[in-house]
């Protein structure tokens, strides 16, 4: 008997789930804001030098919503100034080697 070579057919909890992957994704930044980070610990005013273009509210915005969305987390030091430091959470560790081949995926697409 011959096998076919199927592909599996998502379900609808893969539906679900890639839906879910792509809000924590969706928006102008939060990928670029994701890459930046990558396994490092950065603060606010590093990553603000590496994105130029976003607003200091913009850029808050994201990270807050990233933290909230367990991508990352936001550690606070009480000192003088004050240093809030962002890194990378298992769960935002689990979805860079994916994103880390967007670029090569869009050389392809030329």
């Amino acid at each position: 008997m011959a096998q076919t070579n199927r592909k599996k057919i998502p379900s609808e909890l893969d539906y679900v789930n890639i839906h879910k992957a792509v809000a924590v994704i969706s928006g102008k930044w939060r990928l670029f804001i994701i890459l930046l980070v990558g396994e490092h610990t950065v603060r606010f005013g590093e990553l603000r030098q590496q994105l130029p273009a976003i607003s200091e509210k913009m850029l808050a915005g994201e990270l807050k919503a990233l933290v909230a969305l367990g991508v990352l987390s936001r550690n606070v030091y009480a000192e003088i100034p004050g240093r809030i430091e962002y890194t990378m959470t298992p769960k935002g560790t689990l979805a860079l080697p994916i994103l880390r081949q967007l670029p090569k995926l869009g050389q392809l697409a030329n």
